[in-house]
């Protein structure tokens, strides 16, 4: 059964006079781990292929390989040619280099629509700064604790992997090299007044590790102090920091290294240790998906790479002040096909700095193309979301819903799913911080039936 019927059935018993599946919403919202987090859920899970995911999986670790091969194979390891492209300031550029290690661990979050056919990737979110792991963890677990949905995946083959899991593996592991033999200690680091804005996130980050057996201190950079080349937080000896600031931050607020002086000292010295490293915002920089798509850029690549670029990369192209001056007949085509652009800046996350083609008028778009050319942007081709059929449990009305799924990776692989979702015909950028009505969901994935079962 495809993941389609399966989405059919749930409906179907969804509706059914007496059925529990109605509940799913309220019970993840009343779930001990996710109280912190005071987002909406949509009225089911989302249902996709296992096997799909996992070939999209695979796909994606390989174009990470890639990416950080890029300053060698299309710059010849020059990386200040290799950042200038991407349009990484000068301020950026010394915090990314003063903490050195330019080759960051392949950990983050892939954004992805799905088109009805396939996966295609929006953005790579390399970084320990990427959200999301602890919500899709314990959404998915609150779900399998009701028993009408227990027995619904049980009959339909439907599992989840938990991001969390990944996580405390990966925090160990990296942990054991100044804590050897002993639990890490670990204390996730803000920017100054960053708990203020992402405090929710965070405590249901906390509460979800030490569901999984493993602690986490929550605290601000401002927070710590070093101490003979080791991060104190109070008399807390801190082994590993899990980075939640980026290098904008440093460069841009006065005082910024003042603030950041402390671990930079305590890195340096190896007796804290920082996952994950600031270059991972190099690689995820938006110009590099351009790279990647653009034939000029990607002379160096074997056919099958290529292959992969095209199966999971939408048609993307850089926008500079170089290109806006040298390339006019490029410039008048991403004028005339504004209606199927979206324009993303390079440097920023969250939806800031987003112009959505479809929805803007041609003076508004051409503004945007001139403006951000100097900060440096790409445009991409338009993916038009599937529509994700759900009841709402109030109505009974059959509604479409479109979703941006979230697919967590650690250097070990796939670590599991969740999904954004907005009503169909609301908006082209599906945002939790940007839209009024955008929801969270569980994803689970729908196994093949063993080889020789019944159908």
């Amino acid at each position: 059964m495809s993941a389609e019927r399966v989405t059919a059935q749930y409906n179907e018993e969804f509706r059914a006079p007496g059925s529990d599946l109605p509940t799913v919403a309220q019970h993840v919202k009343n779930f001990p781990t996710l109280v912190p987090w005071h987002g909406e859920y949509l009225a089911r899970p989302l249902f996709v292929a296992e096997q799909e995911l996992r070939e999209f999986s695979d796909d994606l670790q390989h174009l990470v390989d890639i990416l950080f091969s890029l300053p060698d194979r299309m710059f010849g390891g020059d990386l200040d040619a290799f950042r200038r492209v991407l349009g990484i300031t000068d301020g950026r550029w010394e915090a990314i280099r003063r903490f050195g290690d330019l080759v960051p661990p392949s950990f983050g979050r892939a954004d992805m629509y799905h088109d009805g056919t396939s996966f295609k990737l929006l953005e790579t979110n390399l970084g320990s700064e990427s959200g999301g792991w602890a919500l899709a963890s314990e959404m998915s677990q609150a779900t399998m604790e009701v028993g009408a949905f227990a027995d619904f995946a049980r009959r339909h083959r439907l599992r989840y992997v938990h991001p969390i899991r990944a996580v405390v593996e990966a925090l160990r592991r990296f942990g054991a090299r100044v804590a050897p033999g002993r639990e890490p200690v670990v204390a996730m680091l803000e920017w100054r007044g960053g708990m203020t804005d992402y405090g929710e996130l965070w405590l249901n980050f906390q509460s979800a590790l030490r569901s999984a057996g493993f602690d986490i201190f929550l605290a601000e950079v401002s927070d710590v102090h070093e101490r003979d080349g080791t991060l104190y937080l109070g008399d807390k000896k801190i082994d590993v920091v899990y980075r939640a600031f980026v290098p904008d931050q440093i460069a841009e607020e006065p005082g910024g290294w003042d603030l950041i002086a402390p671990l930079l000292r305590a890195h340096q010295a190896g007796g804290t240790l920082l996952w994950t490293p600031l270059s991972s915002n190099v690689f995820a920089n938006k110009a590099c998906m351009a790279l990647l798509s653009d034939p000029t850029w990607r002379r160096t690549f074997s056919e099958d790479e290529c292959r992969l670029v095209d199966r999971v990369l939408p048609w993307t192209r850089l926008i500079n002040t170089d290109v806006l001056k040298a390339d006019t007949d490029f410039v008048d085509e991403c004028l005339a096909r504004r209606e199927q652009l979206i324009l993303k800046v390079n440097g920023r996350g969250g939806g800031v700095g987003v112009v959505v083609g479809w929805e803007t008028d041609d003076a508004t778009w051409q503004r945007a193309l001139e403006n951000y050319a100097e900060e440096g942007c790409i445009v991409q081709q338009r993916v038009m979301p599937r529509s994700e059929l759900v009841v709402d449990p109030v109505s009974g009305e059959t509604e479409e819903w479109h979703a941006a799924y979230g697919l967590f990776y650690t250097p070990d692989g796939c670590a599991g799913s969740y999904a954004k979702v907005v009503p169909a015909g609301s908006g082209g950028i599906i945002s939790i911080a940007s839209h009024a009505k955008a929801c969270s969901a569980a994803v689970f994935y729908q196994s093949e039936l063993p080889a020789g079962a019944a159908k």
